[in-house]
């Protein structure tokens, strides 16, 4: 797998130096890009200063790192042409996120997708924030353009909530996707409501939840400040390098090896079964940006 690394400065100095990049997402579906025959590129972002000693978040913190995974993405110098490559005008734009009560994906990051769509010229009434309501809600049975994030954490049902299982509230009985271990979660982004729409994933990994027992447990003691975030095209990818780091956070926690559990078959099968994106380390090109203490990968 190859790796990069790049310290926040040496990352904008890269693409200040850049004259031409992106051209190969212009324009292409994102099944195209996930597809190509290359590797499935993440970003992995941190930085020390997104959460004070209290978890409290700083949202101009956050929002850069948004925009630098989104640049690095699409080989873009600048924040706007980066997101001109995601989404255009004409574009009718849901933003996914997520609700869990416990461990729900920031509003300073929603707010900040939804101003990042507006600046790309798309209508005010052609974007919406969702997680539970989303099949009643106008914009999102009409969406061209899906835009993925929540929090990563251990599930009960399919061992990790992640990219992959955020797209259940896209169905009327989600319950039917429980058997073996939410095995088959991918066959949902088959469906036309979201089938080749989704633009851009954000895995939320601030305070990631890397242990519990139960269908809604949640202890605080099994979280920790990370203080990243994972981006790509390819959920699959995104998905299989959290919980990478999620294994290892538990390892040394645990100090021996605590395989998650159930295992998160649902990730791997997306892949050999499903063909939505690539699991394999081997065919993930993962770039590394910011604070490195503690980055488990």
């Amino acid at each position: 797998m190859k790796k990069r690394f790049y310290t926040r400065r040496q990352f904008l100095h890269n693409t200040t130096a850049a004259a031409i990049g992106g051209a190969l997402y212009l324009n292409l579906p994102v099944k195209a890009n996930i597809q190509s025959g290359q590797k499935s590129r993440v970003i992995l972002i941190r930085d020390a200063d997104v959460l004070d000693s209290a978890n409290k978040l700083n949202k101009n913190v956050l929002t850069g790192m948004v925009d630098q995974a989104v640049c690095a993405l699409t080989d873009q110098t600048g924040i706007q042409s980066a997101w001109n490559q995601i989404i255009f005008p004409q574009d009718i734009v849901g933003i996914k996120t997520n609700s869990w009560t416990d461990l729900d994906t920031p509003e300073e990051l929603e707010s900040h997708l939804r101003m990042r769509v507006l600046e790309c010229g798309v209508k005010e009434n052609n974007v919406s924030i969702n997680d539970r309501g989303l099949l009643s809600d106008k914009v999102f049975l009409n969406a061209t353009a899906l835009i993925n994030t929540r929090p990563m954490r251990t599930h009960d049902w399919s061992g990790v909530g992640t990219l992959i299982k955020n797209y259940i509230m896209f169905v009327d009985k989600p319950w039917e996707y429980h058997d073996d271990s939410c095995a088959d979660l991918a066959s949902i982004w088959k469906l036309p409501l979201v089938r080749n729409k989704t633009r851009l994933n954000i895995l939320v990994m601030l305070t990631p939840l890397f242990h519990g027992v139960g269908p809604h447990h949640y202890n605080a003691k099994y979280t920790w400040p990370y203080k990243g975030i994972l981006a790509g095209f390819d959920p699959v990818a995104v998905d299989a390098t959290g919980v990478r780091i999620i294994q290892a956070k538990r390892k040394e926690y645990f100090q021996e090896e605590r395989p998650i559990n159930p295992p998160p078959k649902h990730i791997f099968l997306a892949d050999t079964r499903h063909h939505l994106g690539t699991a394999d380390p081997n065919k993930i090109e993962l770039i590394k940006i910011g604070w490195s203490e503690g980055i488990f990968i």
